[in-house]
């Protein structure tokens, strides 16, 4: 198998070829599907451990692109967020979405025909429903107190 690069600069089948941490940069941010649910704020079940998702999602969401919109700079507002690398992620499995590519290759799993890089489409997470587009609440408006009233099924 060639490892030429297209013109996206990504090489074909990339998270299926090459080992997490050799990703270029590029590749490693196409693997992000665009769903949003990682900016999700969650709660954790302290005596569990089990991880649930709200529809409370971080100030800098786009509550219709599902992205992040300020993600080259969000540290300045959000200093908590977590910068997800593939050093980093073994640490941070347990709080990603069942569908997140990055869990996915991971695990050694492929991704869903849905995702971009499979479909060839930017929107295809949207028109397959698996995105939180049109479904969130900034945290800005939200107390913290009623985060456990918004607690929400992943869509899959």
């Amino acid at each position: 198998m060639s490892d030429a690069i297209d013109r996206s600069g990504l090489r074909p089948k990339f998270w299926k070829t090459i080992p997490m941490a050799k990703l270029s940069r590029p590749e490693w941010e196409a693997l992000c599907d665009g769903c949003g649910k990682c900016c999700l704020n969650k709660l954790e079940d302290e005596d569990t451990g089990e991880v649930a998702l709200t529809r409370v999602a971080c100030r800098l969401l786009d509550n219709e692109s599902c992205l992040c919109a300020r993600y080259e700079v969000r540290h300045k507002f959000v200093p908590e967020c977590i910068v997800l690398t593939p050093k980093t992620i073994a640490d941070n499995m347990y709080w990603l979405p069942q569908t997140c590519a990055y869990r996915l290759v991971a695990e050694g799993r492929d991704l869903y025909p849905w995702h971009p890089l499979l479909s060839g489409d930017p929107d295809s997470p949207h028109t397959a429903g698996v995105t939180m587009r049109g479904q969130t609440l900034s945290e800005v408006d939200v107390n913290d107190d009623e985060w456990e009233d918004n607690i929400i099924e992943e869509p899959t």
